[in-house]
Parts: C-alpha cells; sequence; structure tokens
C-alpha cells in the first residue's frame, strides 16, 4: 500500500479515537508529551509517529498498540480505507483535471465523516446503476473530453508531423495501403487476415493485437474505412510511444484508466489522420455556405473520406468547436435491432454542458421525435444502405433548440442490426452566422421531450407511455403548494 495512504489511515484513526475520547489536539498534546503541531501534522497524514510515540499514545487513548497501528478502520471510516487500498486515486490521473491527490487527501481528513458519507452515496449508486469500474473510467474520459472541448493541439500537431516525415499527402483520400505499408516496413508489424476467422467466439472482434510477435490479427469482414482506421490507431500507438494499451479493438477488458486514456488519444490521433483538420475544415465552410443542405451534399462530405460516418460525425465534435466556435453541441451513438421497440443510447458527449439528450440508465422510452430514432425507423423500414436526416430539435421544458444532424447505416458487426450517430449544435446567434441554410423552410422545427416518462407534450402521436415521471412530480408540487398556502393562512 502506498506510504502517503498508510500515514493518512493512522491520522484518521488517531483523530477519530482523539475526538471519541472528548480530547483537544491540546489536551491530547499535555497527556502524551507530544507537541500539538507534531500531533496536527499526524492527524492530517502528514507524518507517521516512531513506535515509542506510538505507545505513548495507546496508554494515554487506552488503546492496543496493534488496533492503533492496523490499517482497518470502523465502519463510520471504511469507505474510505477501501478507496485508498483499492489505489483507485492512482489509478485515475488526477492531473488531468488540474487536481493535487494531497488536496483530495487534506479534505478527506479535515472532514472524514462527511466525505465517508459521500464515498458511501456514489457507492450505493454506482451498485444500483451497475456503475463499474470500467463505466467510471469511460465517464472521466468523456469529462476530460469535455473540459477540453474535445480539441487536443498536441495530437493535431503530432498527425501533421507523421504525415510529413512518411509523407503522406493529407489533401487526397489516405489510402489503407500506405498504412499498412508504413507499419509493416516501419514498425515491423505483420499483419494476418486470417486467424480471427477460425473463431466464432471471436465475431464481434475487429482486430487482436500480439505485443511479443508484433502481429496484428484483423477480421476480414472490415470494410476499407474500418481498416484503415485500425492501421492509423496501431500507427498512433508506435509513433506516440504508447506503451500501457488495449490489445483488442474493440476492447474486451481494461485494468487501468492510462489504458482507456491512451486509448482515446490512439483513437484521436487516427480519426485526425484519416480526417485531416485543414480539409475538412474547407469542406463545411463550403457545405454552411449552401441556402439549402441538399442531401447529397452531405453524403458526399461522409464519401470524401476513408472513414466510416461515425469517424466524421466525431471528427465534427473537435472541429466544430475550435475553427467555427460551435461549442454547445452533442454527440449520440443510438444502436437499434431491426423490428423491435428499443433504441440504446450507448455513446454520448457533450460539450460546454450537459445538454437534454442523455442516456437514461433507468430503461424509460426516448422520444420517437428525435431525428436520432427517426432515421433508424427509416432504415429499417427501406432496408437501404444509409439514411440521413436533419431536424431543428425544440426542448419546450427547457427553452432550448438544436439543429440535429443524423445518419443510420447498417451494423457491420450485428445482422438486423442498426446505429445511428447524430450530432445537435445549439441554435443561437452563432450558428446562424455560420450556416446559411439554418432558416430554409425544408428544415422542421419539432416539439421534442428527454424520455416519454418526463415529456410536457401530452398529445405526442409518438408516445410509448404516459409520463408517469411527469405526472407524480406535478402531484407533488401541487401537495406543496396547498399546504404552504394552508400554512400561510393559520401563521397570519
Amino acid at each position: 500500500m502506498e506510504q502517503d495512504y498508510i500515514k493518512l489511515i493512522f491520522g484518521l484513526k488517531l483523530k477519530q479515537i482523539r475526538t471519541d475520547r472528548g480530547l483537544s489536539l491540546f489536551g491530547l498534546s499535555k497527556l502524551s508529551g507530544l507537541s500539538k503541531s507534531y500531533l496536527n501534522e499526524i492527524e492530517k497524514g502528514k507524518k507517521y509517529p516512531k513506535p515509542d510515540k506510538i505507545a505513548s499514545l495507546s496508554e494515554h487513548l487506552e488503546v492496543e498498540y496493534d488496533d492503533l497501528v492496523s490499517l482497518k478502520l470502523d465502519k463510520n471510516l471504511a469507505p474510505i480505507g477501501e478507496i485508498l487500498q483499492s489505489k483507485l486515486l492512482k489509478e485515475i490521473p488526477l492531473e488531468l483535471f488540474g487536481i493535487q491527490e494531497s488536496n483530495l487527501i487534506d479534505i478527506i481528513s479535515n472532514a472524514p465523516q462527511k466525505v465517508t458519507a459521500f464515498i458511501s452515496t456514489i457507492i450505493e449508486i454506482a451498485k444500483n446503476y451497475n456503475f463499474s469500474k470500467e463505466s467510471f473510467y469511460l465517464a472521466s474520459v468523456r469529462s476530460f473530453q469535455e473540459a477540453n472541448n474535445n480539441y487536443f493541439s498536441d495530437l493535431e500537431s503530432s498527425v501533421l508531423t507523421f504525415a510529413k516525415e512518411y509523407q503522406i499527402d493529407l489533401s487526397q483520400k489516405i489510402k489503407t495501403q500506405d498504412l499498412e505499408d508504413i507499419l509493416i516496413e516501419e514498425y515491423n508489424y505483420t499483419i494476418n487476415n486470417d486467424e480471427l476467422e477460425l473463431h466464432s467466439e471471436l465475431e464481434n472482434l475487429r482486430s487482436i493485437y500480439i505485443p511479443k510477435s508484433r502481429t496484428l490479427l484483423i477480421t476480414k469482414s472490415i470494410d476499407d474505412s474500418q481498416r484503415a482506421f485500425i492501421y492509423a490507431k496501431e500507427l498512433a500507438y508506435n509513433y506516440l510511444k504508447i506503451t500501457e494499451r488495449l490489445y483488442t479493438f474493440s476492447w474486451i477488458k481494461f485494468d487501468s484508466f492510462d489504458e482507456v486514456l491512451n486509448n482515446f488519444y490512439a483513437s484521436y490521433f487516427a480519426g485526425a489522420l484519416v480526417i485531416p483538420r485543414e480539409s475538412l475544415v474547407k469542406d463545411l465552410k463550403q457545405l454552411f455556405s449552401q441556402k439549402r443542405l441538399e442531401t447529397k451534399s452531405f453524403q458526399s462530405l461522409l464519401e470524401k473520406y476513408n472513414a466510416s460516418p461515425e469517424s466524421v460525425y466525431q471528427r465534427l465534435t473537435n472541429i466544430l468547436p475550435k475553427d467555427f466556435k460551435l461549442k454547445n453541441l452533442f454527440f449520440l451513438r443510438f444502436s437499434y435491432k431491426a423490428d423491435t421497440d428499443h433504441f440504446s443510447l450507448n455513446k454520448e458527449l457533450h460539450l460546454t454542458k450537459q445538454q437534454s439528450p442523455r442516456a437514461s440508465e433507468t430503461n424509460e422510452f426516448y422520444c420517437r421525435r428525435w431525428i436520432s430514432v427517426k432515421v433508424l425507423e427509416a432504415i429499417d423500414q427501406h432496408k437501404s444502405e444509409h439514411e440521413f436526416g436533419i431536424q431543428i430539435s425544440n426542448y419546450t421544458s427547457e427553452h432550448k433548440q438544436y439543429l440535429v444532424l443524423a445518419s443510420a447505416t447498417k451494423d457491420p458487426f450485428k445482422d438486423n442490426r442498426y446505429r445511428s450517430i447524430s450530432i445537435g449544435i445549439e441554435l443561437n446567434s452563432q450558428l446562424e452566422r455560420k450556416v446559411n441554410f439554418i432558416k430554409h423552410k425544408s428544415i422542421k422545427t419539432i416539439d421534442v421531450g428527454v424520455t416519454c416518462e418526463r415529456c410536457p407534450i401530452l398529445d405526442c402521436e409518438l408516445r410509448k407511455i404516459e409520463p408517469i415521471v411527469l405526472q407524480a412530480k406535478q402531484k407533488e408540487d401541487k401537495t406543496a403548494n396547498v399546504v404552504a398556502g394552508i400554512t400561510k393562512k393559520y401563521s397570519s
């Protein structure tokens, strides 16, 4: 266990025992012969006393020596001990968020019972929502992206340097073969296209990397753009000299936060390589200049790059905040099984603030008026390769409007399944200045909610269930108002 944590646990126990005995630091100082300042340093976890001093404290506090030095905490402080012994604080790079570990330790030592109550609450919520360590790591990375407006200049610069070193023309569509050649010739990779096909259990995996032999096992079922992305991620790991990484794509499990964070870095690098910033900015300016957005124009943009529609949409979340100052936006990815009524929101990103269309962990019905859902219903009905939709979503309960673009495609790895990707940009004067087609009559404004259970649009023809959560809240408010009225009446 980390020495700092051992000191902290000892300090927490000493402080708890002292306060239980009704002693001040001054009082314990007189009893033990240790200075008040020294005892204060011990309780803050900054110093650990020598055995003779522990013996003195044990004697005057009437507690067994072994109990005092034990790392076991009583039930009031046990959650803090669990957090410290799990090394969770060591696994998460707190410095990414501008937090010093020592500051957290000070907070814990100054108000242990309140911090314990808070940690216990978080643990209880996590259990109820099946919130795993992996979910916590992914949420941390997402918060890191949001804190930086999902734009990382060092990675953008690394892509430009890489392209120059290896003579990759970023003004042209990236060739998968060029990326494969660099992996083989520069990084001594062996590409195996056959092994994964022999194992039906691995049908959901796109690739496995074997570091000892530098072999990349890759499935034949992926298309050229997916192969290019995998190659670009492998190049990122090597070029950025990332050693702590994930070895499967998609991931099976991860053991540390660094693996998750580095996976994000490699994915960002790959996206910036196959969808170069300068080219995309130019394309978007041309697209935004149109008086009316033609579906073919947007589809042409998606097809211009050797990338999946999802990669292009995700790349928009890097470029729009940085180059167009459109920072209030969200990204959503839904999955949907054909001929069902269940839509799963399994990926999201919110920049600047937490916008309304967010994942629900309570199995509520997402609003069927969302364009994200509509394009999934359309592709299921038409059995087409790609469905595109655009609308202005008006969140009536929050008085916010978003321009939302969405695409639906087949899930390349699962039969009878589809996925939709959408990006929503808050409607404001900045968007109106940047996007010429925003006011064209072809773009419909649709009143939307978040889930049916909470939606105030009572006459919605697409509603799946009554707004039971909203109704319960309204009933509570009415009750509170009546109580307030009675209280006022009898208080005068």
